[in-house]
C-alpha cells in the first residue's frame, strides 16, 4: 500500500470518528518517514484535549486492526493544528475572523493584518499602515487562488 492510499485509509476511518461531532473537522493527514503518522483536527469553537485523546485511542485501534503498516509498524499523533500550521480549509478562515494573520502570496507578497471577513471566494484583510498620527487602514480583499499559506500572528 502506497502513501497515498494509506493517507486515504486513515482520513476515511477519521471522518467516520468524528461525524458524530458536527462541530470538529479532519484539517489533514501526514505520513512522515518511519510510518510516524500526523493527523490534525480543529473543531468551529477549538477541540478539547480530551477529544483528541479519545480520538487518538480510536484511531489507533483501528489503523492497528486494519493491517495498513506491515507489522502494526507505526506511530500516530493526533492533535489540533498549532500556531505554525497553515491554515488550510474554509472552516478554519471563518473560526479566525478578528485574528491577525499573515499572508504570502503565491507572488512572494506578504500581507499583514485583521481576518475581517471570509467568503467562498476570497478574504478580507485589514492592514494597518503607518505610525499612531498617520495611521491608514488598507482593505485588501484576496482570492484563495493567489494565497500560498496563511498563519496566525499573536500580537499582544
Amino acid at each position: 500500500m502506497n502513501t497515498e492510499s494509506q493517507i486515504q485509509a486513515i482520513e476515511q476511518k477519521i471522518t467516520a470518528l468524528i461525524s458524530p461531532d458536527p462541530e470538529s473537522f479532519l484539517v489533514e493527514v501526514k505520513i512522515r518517514p518511519g510510518n510516524n503518522i500526523k493527523v490534525f483536527i480543529d473543531g468551529d469553537k477549538g477541540i478539547s484535549i480530551d477529544k483528541l485523546t479519545q480520538y487518538n485511542r480510536s484511531l489507533y485501534r483501528q489503523i492497528e486492526e486494519s493491517g495498513i503498516f506491515y507489522n502494526d509498524d507505526f506511530s500516530l499523533e493526533v492533535s489540533s493544528p498549532g500556531l505554525d500550521e497553515p491554515l488550510k480549509l474554509h472552516r478554519q478562515y471563518i473560526k479566525n475572523i478578528d485574528r491577525f494573520v499573515e499572508i504570502l502570496l503565491k507572488d512572494g507578497i506578504k500581507i499583514e493584518g485583521k481576518l475581517t471577513a471570509v467568503s467562498d471566494t476570497e478574504i478580507s484583510i485589514e492592514e494597518s499602515k503607518g505610525n499612531k498620527k498617520n495611521k491608514e487602514l488598507v482593505l485588501h480583499h484576496v482570492p484563495y487562488d493567489d494565497i500560498k499559506t496563511t498563519k496566525i500572528q499573536i500580537k499582544f
